[in-house]
């Protein structure tokens, strides 16, 4: 199911930093803590995201405003973390998450990745579903590799594309 039309996906503008800054500690407070690398990437997120050729977008409700936030953070040459995803607790429901994932992977299957990954926590359970009805799934080689920038993280997935969508049976 596609998001409500109710919803556009903006890039990053510095008017738009507070509200990155704002729905990623909300999110992160409600169920964890902030830890050294959320806050090196929410203080510095033009120089760690924007300047080394990443990407920031918004959620924008018609009624609401900004009402969610996500980012591809460069980590290597065509490696990609999808990162900093979180909509406001009370946008919940309204489809902002999934059209913030369907942006963001339009843009970074336009780019050139060769590997996308994110990390998150198994408490995510809604965050997970929507990952892997969108192509991620899990991957141990992703959590040796990069499970250590969170004391949170017990969940790594590679984006491997889009599941192929089966026209519906009569």
């Amino acid at each position: 199911m596609s998001a409500p039309q109710t919803i556009d996906i903006l890039d990053y503008s510095p008017a738009l930093l507070p509200d990155f800054v704002a729905i990623n500690e909300a999110w992160v407070r409600e169920l964890f803590v902030l830890e050294r690398t959320d806050i090196e990437v929410l203080e510095n997120a033009e120089a760690m995201i924007i300047e080394r050729d990443g990407r920031i977008f918004f959620a924008r409700h018609r009624d609401r405003g900004i009402v969610g936030t996500c980012a591809l953070l460069k980590r290597a040459d065509n490696c990609f973390e999808l990162t900093k995803m979180g909509v406001r607790a009370s946008a919940r429901g309204l489809g902002a998450g999934e059209r913030l994932l369907e942006h963001a992977l339009d843009v970074a299957e336009a780019l050139p990745i060769d590997n996308l990954f994110l990390l998150t926590n198994s408490a995510c359970r809604a965050a997970i579903h929507l990952y892997r009805k969108h192509g991620f799934r899990d991957d141990a080689d992703i959590m040796r590799e990069h499970g250590h920038l969170y004391s949170r993280c017990d969940v790594a997935m590679r984006y491997g594309g889009r599941p192929s969508r089966r026209p519906r049976m009569a």
